[in-house]
């Protein structure tokens, strides 16, 4: 199958065989597309001389990793002892009702990509949800939809 020219122009600037480099190559992958194919994790292996196996145990080893397409924004909510103590299970049930999409997952349009973090340091705005880095705190079930219709708003 032959490969997209970005990605082959990626894979180049890594000298062959150097296995090495696949952490860095895989960084780069991801940078320029979002997330790492199934094809790209391929096209790394071959060209640096490790298997496809161990390509696939470095990419699922590291959480920054990403397997599938992310949304537009990134929606982490706080599950800190803070914010879980004053609802974050609620805004992410919540949150999957709004957005028709949970913890882990990314909405069907490609707006939001959805993940559970731990303690953000705003414990005195709990709970919390970030919206691509921006914090919105004291957040309610009940002003979910508002918050995020805003966030998703914002330039």
């Amino acid at each position: 199958m032959p490969r997209a020219p970005e990605l082959n122009d990626i894979v180049a600037k890594y000298p062959p065989g150097k296995p090495r480099a696949l952490l860095h190559l895989l960084q780069d992958i991801q940078t320029a597309q979002g997330y790492l194919s199934r094809e790209a994790i391929g096209a790394a292996a071959q060209h640096l001389g490790v298997t496809e196996t161990r390509a696939f145990q470095i990419a699922t080893f590291y959480k920054a990793f990403h397997l599938t397409p992310r949304g537009r924004q990134t929606l982490r909510i706080c599950t800190g002892t803070s914010c879980h103590i004053r609802g974050a299970m609620v805004l992410a049930d919540e949150v999957r009702k709004t957005l028709g999409a949970g913890p882990g997952a990314t909405t069907a349009d490609g707006a939001f990509s959805i993940e559970l973090v731990n303690c953000v340091g705003a414990c005195a705005l709990a709970p919390v949800l970030l919206v691509d880095g921006e914090m919105l705190g004291n957040v309610h079930p009940g002003t979910v939809a508002r918050r995020l219709k805003r966030a998703g708003e914002a330039p």
